[in-house]
């Protein structure tokens, strides 16, 4: 007849010194994407709309230095004159706005100033941020001034100056149709106006976050990204400025 046993199983003591090894705990990691707690990781996603912005820039600066090769080929192209039968050219130049242009390209300028100085100052707020969390800790009062609303301010008026600058441009004889010259003058000077006003649109949600109480590192992301794409598009401003002086 057998006699049966208990047996006994001993687990390690960690507490006390053991030298034995605990069973692995699934579920507890977050492979960097959320920090303790499963609060989100605004540092990636930072860093992923970043990458994200310099993609877009680099299709967006390939598309503008894809119009500039075709300006300066259609611009030394000869046709053959009918009546002369020589070969000639059909580049008119362009009497192009320049008070007006000069005038939106201070403004534009001023507005990336602006720009940076929200990125800066919201960039300030999101390091404050836990620190005024901790109770009983106050860091006093402090005045904010709206260098977001600023910002798209002056995007706007930039844009309404661009529009006066193409009224001035038919004024004066020189349509989208007239010759190669106009037509290139205005479609370099639309797709910037529509890819600036796709960074206004962009400060309007930044300003509807601020105003839905959304978390300071989220709106810190929007704000951010913006700034660097409008930095990028007052110089992209500046390079179309100074080929359309030297093309016309």
């Amino acid at each position: 007849m057998g006699i049966l046993s208990p047996t006994l199983t001993r687990y390690p003591s960690t507490l006390r010194g053991g030298e034995g090894n605990v069973p692995p705990v699934n579920g507890g990691g977050d492979d960097g994407h959320n920090s303790g707690g499963g609060s989100p990781n605004y540092g990636e996603r930072l860093r992923r709309a970043r990458l994200g912005l310099a993609i877009g820039l680099i299709a967006v600066t390939m598309m503008f230095v894809a119009c500039t090769s075709a300006l300066i080929m259609r611009k030394g192209l000869p046709i053959l004159d009918p009546e002369t039968s020589r070969s000639a050219t059909d580049w008119l130049p362009v009497n192009l706005p320049m008070t007006l242009l000069l005038v939106n390209t201070t403004i534009l300028l001023i507005s990336s100033v602006t720009m940076e100085f929200a990125r800066r100052a919201i960039t300030r707020q999101a390091a404050l941020a836990p620190v005024k969390s901790i109770p009983g800790i106050s860091l006093g009062d402090e005045k904010s001034f709206p260098w977001l609303g600023l910002t798209v301010a002056l995007g706007l008026s930039f844009l309404f100056g661009q529009w006066m600058a193409w009224q001035e441009l038919a004024a004066r004889g020189f349509f989208v149709a007239t010759s190669p010259s106009s037509s290139f003058v205005y479609v370099l000077t639309a797709g910037h106006a529509l890819h600036l006003f796709g960074g206004v649109l962009a400060l309007l949600y930044a300003g509807v976050t601020a105003l839905a109480r959304r978390p300071i590192e989220s709106r810190r992301i929007v704000v951010d990204v913006t700034a660097w794409y409008w930095h990028f598009m007052a110089l992209l401003w500046i390079y179309i400025f100074a080929l359309l002086v030297v093309a016309r």
